[in-house]
């Protein structure tokens, strides 16, 4: 292997570097999808990962003048299919290649900059926060295991945009503490932190299982080399999301409630006998 070939490889091999490193969770799930997609899906995590980092972590930095840069240079690469920022050049492989939409990129990004200054939700910016947040970058993966077939995408758009709204007002519940008080933020609507009582944390429950139920559906109708990765994930944050409602209010504001490891691989394997036998 030589040249483009070469530095291709090469910066694929980062993003994958870069989903090991930040999310065990994630990596297991790529794992599980048929090899054809992992190194898209790789690519895509780390650009999020990347972008995510920016305004949560780098506090002693211009978080702004950081992300106007990336995002620059997020749409130089697309536009010019090169970067030599890997992570940037292995997005753009995936966006061109499997016609990625421009908008899906935009929306993502303007979630990042709602993070430089977002305390508080109202329910416009709520339902767009997460659609920029999460719901794109499951549409994103969606491309990619549709491998071209825009009937088969139209499908099951809807219910990809409900499992990545799950996903995210999962992770809501789950991390309200440290976005509370080390960022000063509440995403959901209404809500106070220091007055989260039970009767919030139900109507969110609720919420969240009806996005759940719609995109099982959606799931069952996934190419077959991306099912059982979707799967995964789908049983991991139901099993997180199960745990978060048997847990009293108390809990889910002073801790951040997880999944131990090897209650990871346990799910791994109960999901692909479900999957191998059909029973999902």
């Amino acid at each position: 292997m030589y040249g483009v070939e070469l530095f291709d490889a090469t910066t694929l091999k980062c993003s994958k570097l870069v989903t090991k490193n930040y999310s065990t969770s994630f990596t297991l799930g790529i794992r599980t999808l048929s090899g054809k997609f992992h190194n898209p899906v790789y690519a895509i995590y780390g650009f999020v990962r990347y972008a995510d980092e920016i305004v949560d972590t780098f506090h002693n930095h211009d978080k702004k003048e950081l992300l106007d840069r990336f995002s620059k240079d997020t749409f130089q690469a697309i536009e010019e299919s090169i970067s030599l920022n890997p992570i940037l050049h292995a997005f753009q492989q995936v966006v061109n290649t499997y016609q990625i939409e421009k908008e899906l990129v935009e929306a993502f990004l303007h979630s990042m900059y709602m993070d430089l200054s977002l305390t508080k939700c109202d329910k416009m910016t709520y339902h767009q926060y997460i659609y920029g947040s999460a719901e794109v970058v499951g549409l994103m993966c969606l491309r990619v295991f549709c491998e071209g077939d825009k009937n088969l995408y139209d499908k099951l758009k809807a219910p990809a945009r409900s499992l990545g709204s799950a996903f995210q007002k999962v992770n809501f519940l789950r991390d309200m503490k440290s976005d509370f008080e080390e960022r000063g933020r509440i995403y959901f609507p209404g809500v106070e932190f220091r007055g989260f009582d039970e009767n919030n944390k139900i109507d969110i429950e609720k919420d969240i299982e009806n996005d759940f139920n719609e995109a099982y559906q959606g799931i069952k109708n996934l190419p077959k080399g991306a099912r059982l990765g979707v799967y995964l994930a789908y049983v991991y944050y139901r099993r997180l999301f199960n745990k978060i409602k048997m847990s009293p209010v108390s809990q889910v504001v002073s801790e951040r409630i997880r999944i131990p490891d090897k209650l990871k691989f346990a799910l791994l394997v109960k999901s692909y006998v479900q999957y191998r036998f059909n029973f999902l």
